[in-house]
């Protein structure tokens, strides 16, 4: 499992806690979906400018947003990285500045919502897609909250 963390922003400082989290929320994740460990992901923290502009550039949408995510596989079949094996799950960009006055708003740590955002954005790489159906949203959501509850991030 290959997981690189990037901090693209510069607001707020990227604690050891925050990326421990994120680390561990792709590990339990692909876990729990029973995915090989060989795996890369590649993780952005950026700021909310930043992900507003790739929400219009990637999706036609004018505003920020928490999370985005960037999957590099389809059906279920990945790319390979030749130079380690690891199959090539995506991309995740993470908005910090959103991902603080989440937790705020929702009265709960910093890493409770970078564990969720990380949480959801795996299961998007992994080919889930809540907005297709009310039968895919409830299937996300009931793995997000499962997820959740393994690492112990509770509300």
């Amino acid at each position: 499992m290959k997981i690189q963390i990037r901090n693209r922003q510069r607001e707020y400082k990227l604690s050891r806690g925050v990326r421990l989290v994120i680390r561990k929320a792709i590990a339990e994740t692909a876990k729990f979906e029973g995915l090989s460990p060989n795996f890369e992901v590649n993780v952005n923290i950026v700021d909310d400018e930043y992900i507003h502009f790739l929400n219009i550039s990637c999706r036609g949408v004018n505003r920020s947003t928490d999370v985005l995510s960037f999957p590099l596989g389809e059906d279920g079949v990945y790319d390979k990285n030749p130079e380690t094996g690891n199959i090539m799950l995506g991309d995740i960009v993470l908005s910090l500045q959103t991902a603080v006055r989440q937790a705020f708003e929702y009265n709960h740590t910093l890493q409770r919502e970078a564990g969720f955002l990380t949480v959801h954005s795996m299961l998007h790489l992994l080919g889930y897609d809540h907005e297709t159906s009310k039968a895919e949203e409830a299937i996300m959501r009931a793995k997000e909250k499962a997820i959740l509850q393994i690492m112990d991030l509770k509300r």
